[in-house]
């Protein structure tokens, strides 16, 4: 399948090999991309409880940092789907790699939490332009056949930021300061958006802007925007609080609990890259449902932690291998399923869904954090992730009962 813009990455040019599909500079770009698009997000919950110290960031505020970014997120992700089928790929991941940079930098400077708001809000811009971008290359460089796998990969990239927030950039901080950390993850992404400039090869001319299409998402990109929705309050909700509760109520140190987002992130990169690759048409529809379900566990291992320890780094594995997986195997059912020419619009859709739940869920888990209620906050998340497999699950059996009374008639 062409989509409009495929030109602009041909397979046997400098972003693609000739005859496997896309070479792995290309994979790896794709998911260096990913990682810093939503980078911020890590950061600040992996340096919360420096944050708390050293920022006078409260709780509750530390929850508006992921509401105002994933707020900001959700209501660009129309127009940034659009813009990313314009004007092609190479301009959207250097637009999107340069505000990344921006954006953190901003963060690192920021005196107070007004300041960090704001540059917080800016960081939305290139969340909502990522799965777009991403997605359209793949479909213009990739065979059918590879699109799972290099989707899961690259989708492997958010969580491959989760790790570089969790780890290095939280021990990095513990040596030159939270400020510097940041500092240096901008420089990358600036770096990064250089590469992506060199590497690409040129768009050809934006298109002349068509009839606006609907921003209402309908069919299975309905059904998946609503799951992802669900979905996203959950995951939002483990990754901004996970590292508090554990340095508040497990006595852990802020380097051990950052620790705690660094393993959700690599299990998060195995469980994308797994499942990704298992999402074959008429088994990937099953998989959001089944992959919802095992989150719900893994909330309920979060509420138990406090009595034994050791369940909270089994926690933060399974939301990596369940929750964050369940993202990337929803992307792959859009590419299944968008319209020709609609690979942007439609994964921006369903993207709002996902950076809509980001939005909400911490500031429904913020008041209670604040409280010390980390017990009832875990059972919201259980509830969340709960729902997201309802909807799953209600929606692939709609779509069977509905492939079976086609072959009846």
């Amino acid at each position: 399948m062409k989509t409009p813009g495929a030109a602009a990455v041909p397979r046997g040019g400098p972003a693609g090999g000739p005859a496997g599909g896309p070479r792995g500079d290309l994979t790896a770009l794709l998911t260096a991309a990913m990682a810093f698009s939503m980078l911020q997000l890590f950061l600040l919950g992996a340096l919360g409880p420096r944050l708390v110290g050293e920022l006078g960031v409260s709780p509750v505020v530390l929850g508006w940092t992921t509401t105002v970014g994933f707020g900001t997120a959700a209501v660009l992700s129309p127009p940034g789907g659009r813009l990313v089928d314009r004007i092609g790929p190479r301009r959207s991941l250097v637009l999107l790699l340069s505000v990344s940079a921006a954006a953190l930098a901003l963060i690192g400077a920021a005196p107070g939490p007004g300041f960090l708001l704001a540059a917080v809000a800016l960081g939305g811009l290139p969340q909502a332009l990522a799965n777009p971008a991403t997605n359209k290359t793949i479909l213009a460089v990739v065979p059918a056949v590879r699109r799972g796998p290099v989707t899961g990969m690259k989708q492997s990239g958010v969580q491959l930021g989760a790790f570089a927030a969790g780890l290095p950039l939280t021990a990095l901080a513990g040596g030159i300061g939270w400020r510097g950390a940041v500092w240096t993850a901008a420089a990358t992404a600036a770096l990064a958006a250089l590469w992506a400039l060199r590497a690409l090869p040129a768009d050809p001319r934006p298109a002349p802007a068509g009839p606006r299409p609907s921003l209402v998402p309908r069919g299975a990109i309905a059904w998946l925007a609503v799951f992802s929705l669900f979905l996203g309050c959950g995951i939002a909700s483990v990754n901004t609080y996970v590292a508090l509760y554990g340095a508040q109520r497990l006595g852990m140190g802020p380097t051990a609990a950052g620790a705690l987002v660094a393993v959700l992130g690599v299990a998060g990169i195995a469980g994308r890259v797994g499942w990704s690759k298992a999402a074959r048409p008429g088994r990937a529809e099953w998989l959001p449902g089944g992959l919802a379900a095992g989150a719900v566990g893994a909330a309920v291992l979060l509420v138990a932690a406090p009595g034994a320890g050791p369940l909270v780094w089994v926690a933060a594995v399974a939301v990596g291998v369940f929750a964050v997986a369940a993202n990337a195997v929803s992307m792959v059912l859009v590419m299944q399923r968008s319209a020709p020419g609609r690979a942007g619009q439609e994964s921006a859709l369903v993207a709002a869904g996902f950076f809509a739940g980001f939005a909400v869920g911490p500031l429904l888990f913020g008041p209670l954090a604040d409280a010390g209620r980390y017990r009832t906050g875990w059972l919201l998340v259980a509830a969340e992730f709960g729902t997201a497999c309802a909807v799953a699950v209600a929606w692939v059996v709609r779509e069977r009962m509905r492939e079976r009374a086609g072959r009846l008639r």
